[in-house]
């Protein structure tokens, strides 16, 4: 090689090496991925933390129409009239998506002591066959569970948060009472 390839090879290196131009945008480009992937997932966990406290507000609101014996003593006493209860609390998720994906459980008790509950989960599904709708009546010991899959968006969660398959979570809520005694005007339950 000729000795004035060899400078010019040189200056090029040299230049090349202590040039500044576009080290903003090579930085930027190295740090946006990891700090778009933390956003959103932030983001993903916040929609799903405000979510499952939606859910279990709306559980709990309609959860009361059968403690006080309004959901026992009207039309809709069966579990669609109560999912249709708790998807009326929810206004953020459509009405149609909360039918459509939903479950409920509810179950009376002989006693607080008796409740021994599982999810009903098979395969990575929510098991229908495992879900009963009984309300009971005055004074019974009843809990109310709500399911609710909610789909992943955010790629760097799914590893780490699904327990149902195609990247869903299983959203839950449980509540357990006794219903008042709305069938007698005597002494409250024992």
């Amino acid at each position: 090689m000729p000795p004035f390839a060899l400078t010019s090879v040189r200056r090029a290196l040299r230049d090349f090496v202590a040039a500044r131009d576009g080290l903003a945008t090579l930085e930027f480009a190295i740090i946006s991925l990891p700090f778009l992937a933390l956003l959103f997932s932030i983001m993903e966990l916040g929609l799903m933390f405000m979510a499952s406290t939606t859910i279990e507000s709306a559980t709990v609101a309609a959860a009361r129409q059968i403690r006080i014996g309004q959901l026992q003593q009207g039309a809709n006493n069966n579990a669609a009239g109560f999912k249709t209860l708790v998807c009326g609390g929810m206004s953020w998720i459509s009405a149609s998506d909360c039918a459509a994906n939903m479950s409920v459980d509810v179950r009376t008790f002989s006693s607080f002591a008796a409740i021994n509950v599982t999810p009903p989960i098979a395969g990575n599904a929510i098991d229908q066959s495992q879900l009963t709708f009984d309300d009971g009546s005055s004074c019974s010991i009843v809990v109310v569970r709500v399911f609710y899959p909610w789909t992943l968006i955010t790629p760097v969660l799914e590893p780490g948060l699904p327990n149902l398959g195609g990247n869903q979570r299983l959203l839950s809520t449980v509540v357990a009472f006794r219903n008042e005694n709305y069938q007698a005007l005597g002494p409250s339950c024992g």
